[in-house]
């Protein structure tokens, strides 16, 4: 945190003694940036950009942030999506140096005593996650913790948190991944994915740690499989201030860019008709969300659903279908015509066929899942189809944007969740959403994140104009887009009553005004 390489001064070298350990040039952060900069122009793959510059967080911090922040568009899929993919299925391989905390299953007893070590008293914000469903890819133990590590690097580039202020977190509970947990590098607990009450039990000894050690900390959860997500986030919701980013932060992210494709296609949300590809977490949590929308707009909540159908890998969720979760059952058509119901349901074509849905929006991880006869089926009732390939990373997307072009003669308004370089694609991301929806929350210390907090940032984002083509500011607005988000977020808390006592008014520059840049002290 403190390192400058090059940059010490000749004074600084003086007292730390580092004459004859560094060349005798000073150096500057520009310098030293250009010099990161060449090496990335040099590597041969994204994986080995990814890697050098996990090593440059590690070993100068402000220069990794320095970096980022100068140039976010190139360094955005090199430090999380889609290159955090690899990164993470490749972790142990690269592990070099501990960043952020392991807190394995049976080292539950230390919880306390490990995160009471003084390095961490500045901690405002966590992002945990227990590796078990990494992006699209599935179970990935302990090399979960890269997911973490790059979303709080997104949190200090947009929101501008300090780095002592962040705190990646991974829950070893085990892996049922053989692969990884063979692997003879593996870094994490070697032994099959602990579940039910030991995985509850550990659960409320980690919660019950973060709340006495940091009242008042954000704790973002990430990439929990989907059994686990909805539970913890409403277990724990109320008990300190937190927030599941795949249900919540997919959800508005979604949201505010479907507010503005239908902005453009000259309609409104409540006259859509809406097919959601995947009921998993995000599927569901995207559809929660959209729901609330249409409802805030005019329609009752029985009205809402009927312009929402859900599609899983068993087909159309209909109410008879067994097996169903609680957040599928919300979902589920009662309305379905059971003389062309068929015993295999009905899958996607066979849903667009019916429904002729105006919104397509992918959540299930499955690459290729948006078939070409489905999507021209789609584009042979609809004049601009809008269609969602939201799956990351980019080996897992329902889509390629150019085929969705291809299929609907260039009619369709795509958005995905990975950049493919393709011209006129929105890149629908989550950095869009996260660090204005915790920075606002944080700004006056919210004691909760409402589900209209995030309505308000789906809302104000909806209000950014794109360029060229697309729906939303370009990368290199993040930073502007995370203070407004946070305005919005901090004085709807306001406005809901659950904001501090003390916090009557907010104005952008009050926050702005907090957030951390990167530089040499």
């Amino acid at each position: 945190m403190t390192n400058k390489g090059t940059a010490f001064t000749e004074t600084e070298r003086d007292t730390f003694g580092l004459h004859g350990l560094l060349p005798p040039h000073i150096g500057t952060l520009d310098s030293q940036i250009e010099r990161r900069m060449r090496a990335l122009d040099g590597m041969a793959d994204d994986f080995h950009r990814y890697a050098f510059l996990r090593e440059l967080q590690d070993s100068n911090e402000i220069l990794f942030h320095a970096l980022v922040q100068r140039d976010l568009p190139r360094m955005l899929p090199l430090i999380y999506t889609p290159t955090v993919g690899e990164g993470c299925e490749r972790f142990s391989e690269i592990w070099h140096r501990p960043r952020g905390l392991f807190l394995s299953y049976p080292n539950q007893s230390r919880i306390a005593d490990i995160l009471a070590d003084p390095a961490f008293d500045r901690v405002k914000v966590i992002v945990v996650s227990d590796g078990e469903r990494i992006l699209g890819l599935g179970d990935q133990g302990a090399g979960g913790m890269g997911i973490p590590i790059g979303k709080l690097a997104l949190y200090t580039a947009c929101a501008g948190l300090h780095p002592a202020e962040v705190l990646p977190i991974l829950l070893d509970v085990g892996t049922d991944n053989a692969a990884r947990r063979d692997d003879p590098l593996y870094v994490g607990w070697r032994h099959a994915r602990v579940r039910g009450d030991e995985y509850d039990g550990f659960l409320e000894s980690f919660v019950t740690a973060v709340a006495e050690r940091w009242p008042g900390v954000l704790l973002q959860w990430e990439d929990f499989a989907g059994h686990n997500a909805h539970r913890l986030l409403d277990r724990y919701r109320d008990r300190l201030l937190s927030f599941n980013d795949d249900i919540q932060g997919t959800a508005a992210t979604a949201l505010g860019t479907l507010l503005s494709a239908v902005r453009r296609t000259g309609g409104t949300l409540a006259d859509q008709r809406i097919v959601l590809f995947g009921a998993g977490a995000a599927g569901c949590g995207i559809g929660e969300l959209l729901v609330r929308a249409m409802v805030a707009d005019g329609l009752s909540d029985a009205e809402a659903r009927t312009r929402i159908w859900a599609v899983d890998r068993n087909g159309l969720i209909v109410d008879d279908m067994p097996g169903l979760t609680e957040s599928q059952l919300a979902f589920a058509r009662h309305d379905t015509p059971r003389d062309l119901f068929n015993p295999n349901g009905y899958d996607l074509l066979a849903t667009i066929e019916l429904v002729a849905p105006t919104v397509l929006v992918g959540t299930s991880g499955q690459s290729g899942g948006f078939s070409e006869a489905a999507i021209r089926a789609m584009a042979a009732s609809v004049e601009h189809p809008i269609i969602f390939p939201l799956s990351n990373p980019i080996s897992r997307a329902e889509a390629h944007p150019a085929d969705l072009f291809d299929w609907t003669g260039g009619r369709a308004i795509v958005g995905t969740g990975s950049p493919f370089g393709v011209a006129g694609v929105t890149q629908v991301n989550n950095v869009f959403i996260f660090p204005g929806v915790g920075l606002g929350a944080l700004a006056v210390g919210a004691r909760c994140v409402s589900e209209g907090m995030f309505m308000a940032a789906a809302r104000e984002l909806a209000t950014m104009d794109g360029e060229g083509g697309t729906l939303l500011p370009p990368i290199t607005h993040l930073r502007d887009i995370a203070l407004r988000i946070a305005t919005a977020v901090a004085r709807q808390a306001i406005v809901e009553g659950v904001a501090r006592p003390d916090c009557a008014v907010v104005d952008e520059s009050d926050i702005a005004s907090g957030m951390w840049a990167a530089r040499y002290d």
